[in-house]
């Protein structure tokens, strides 16, 4: 999350009432979450063998239009069909399922990709799925962004997180730590590839960029990550207050440095 790294139990994708709980508010989750860099995006479709794009985790659509836009036939997958509601309002295919659920009908895909949702998906069992669907030569692409707010916002938000969820299983931590968390992440999607088989040794890509939040913008986005989701609104509207103060503090607005992280992974076989 923005303001603090999540802090993940070993097997994430098991937490089913955290992952499917992003649809409560989709329409500002489409609104706020940001972009993939264009930069990524070409890369993977140039290392795809054709335009057929799986997107595993699709949600509201954010990446499949990014992938669309490139030229590319794009399939969503998700298991919310607030989510996907969405989706399809904006021209993206989607079909409800987990993807460990999710029936591929014998259909084939030039890449899979994941945005922001991997930790999801079983790591092993979601790899194996993917060599399944891909041709040979696809790529299997998982992507997230890593970012935290400025240290005084961070601050802010984890001592007010504390005191009105004082028994959150996210807790308050010190900010800072999004990159390590999200290395040790990568690290398991990378292992759990090896472990199913099927796919070249994954590689790691990095893409540095930056954006702009206003308070407004920012007290949109927070909403929408995995700590806030599903606060009652008493509790989010404090939260909220509490960091909002920080950022007038600030001036009003901030620019935070971003780092999206790609773990990529060829399925094995001549295209």
């Amino acid at each position: 999350m923005p303001t603090q790294a999540p802090q993940q139990p070993d097997q994430p994708h098991q937490a089913r009432n955290v992952a499917e709980s992003f649809g409560t508010d989709a329409e500002r989750y489409d609104r706020a979450r940001p972009p993939y860099p264009e930069a990524m995006v070409r890369r993977i479709t140039e290392a795809a063998p054709g335009p057929a794009v799986l997107d595993v985790g699709c949600g509201t659509g954010i990446e499949a239009r990014q992938f669309q836009a490139a030229g590319c036939t794009v399939l969503g997958v998700d298991p919310d069909e607030r989510m996907l509601e969405v989706a399809r309002r904006s021209g993206v295919e989607a079909e409800a399922a987990t993807f460990e659920a999710w029936d591929p009908r014998g259909r084939t895909f030039d890449a899979v990709v994941a945005g922001q949702a991997w930790h999801w998906v079983d790591p092993v069992a979601g790899a194996a799925k993917a060599a399944g669907v891909l041709r040979p030569g696809g790529p299997l692409a998982l992507f997230a962004h890593v970012f935290d707010a400025p240290p005084a916002i961070a601050r802010a938000y984890a001592d007010v997180y504390r005191r009105v969820v004082p028994d959150s299983p996210f807790g308050g931590q010190a900010p800072g730590h999004s990159r390590d968390i999200y290395a040790a992440m990568f690290a398991k999607f990378a292992d759990g590839i090896r472990e199913a088989g099927g796919f070249g040794e994954p590689e790691q890509w990095r893409f540095e960029w930056e954006r702009s939040y206003t308070r407004e913008e920012w007290l949109d986005l927070l909403p929408t990550t995995g700590a806030l989701t599903r606060l009652p609104a008493d509790r989010l509207a404090e939260v909220l207050d509490g960091v909002g103060a920080a950022i007038d503090r600030l001036g009003g607005g901030f620019t935070v440095p971003y780092l999206t992280l790609a773990v990529v992974a060829r399925r094995a076989g001549t295209p």
